[in-house]
């Protein structure tokens, strides 16, 4: 078996009564898009906190690149290579595109927040964050505003920054959120382009992109994972048709 870039071994988290993972074992292997779905309450915003550094599990481990990061903070994991874009936009609406990829190309190297316009001047930098913008599509919009930008370029300037980090492995929480079909299918295809350069964990509730997508799907109910395997595994699965896809899945 190919050695995974990222995994979760047993991983449990408790709030209160609730246990929000149960024992959560997963991987992302390389190449791959590793899809993880659910119903609402099932547990995926803790399972990915808990996978970039938000959340420190009460139990188990998470191995990135084959090494225990459980106890390191976010942004280590971040300069390691895990790139993740968020179900919230976290850009700066008032900077221009340029500037949240080069803010973004700043914290890859380790540097430290400062005036914008002396960081704008490193050539290096500037670089960087405009390979990245011509990589999403974006090098045309670098002067606009980010509040300008429709809802689909937002997200598209998210995996930007994302890749200004030169990811090893992208965790992607819900980034067909608001969008319409067009939107949608056109990011479909830049993520499955993007597989190639780092594996994909792509946490989605639109299923077309989900199922044109996804090598591995993993549902996760009440904590727990209750079935991984391909589409056609999880479509033919009943307990996953039960528990979440339907009977007319």
């Amino acid at each position: 078996m190919t050695e995974a870039i990222l995994a979760t071994h047993n991983i449990t988290k408790r709030f209160g009564a609730v246990t929000a993972s149960d024992g959560v074992t997963m991987d992302l292997r390389p190449g791959e898009i590793h899809a993880v779905i659910g119903p609402n309450g099932a547990g995926k915003s803790t399972l990915i906190a808990q996978i970039c550094g938000g959340l420190k599990p009460d139990a188990g481990q998470v191995e990135f690149l084959g090494q225990d990061v459980s106890t390191l903070t976010t942004r280590k994991r971040a300069r390691m290579g895990l790139a993740r874009t968020f179900q919230i936009s976290a850009l700066a609406m008032e900077n221009t595109v340029l500037e949240n990829a080069v803010l973004g190309a700043l914290g890859a190297r380790g540097g430290t927040l400062g005036l914008i316009r002396p960081v704008l001047r490193d050539k290096t930098l500037r670089d960087m964050a405009l390979h990245a913008l011509e990589r999403a599509g974006l090098a045309d919009h670098a002067k606009t505003r980010t509040s300008e930008l429709s809802h689909g370029q937002r997200r598209q300037l998210e995996v930007a920054v994302a890749l200004t980090l030169q990811p090893k492995a992208f965790v992607m929480d819900e980034p067909m959120a608001g969008m319409g079909s067009e939107g949608s299918a056109r990011l479909t295809g830049f993520l499955d382009e993007l597989r190639a350069e780092a594996p994909i964990l792509l946490v989605e509730h639109d299923m077309d992109a989900v199922f044109a997508l996804a090598d591995r799907l993993s549902v996760l109910v009440y904590g727990k994972i209750i079935a991984t395997g391909t589409v056609a595994e999880i479509r033919a699965n009943p307990d996953v048709r039960i528990a979440y896809l339907g009977e007319d899945a």
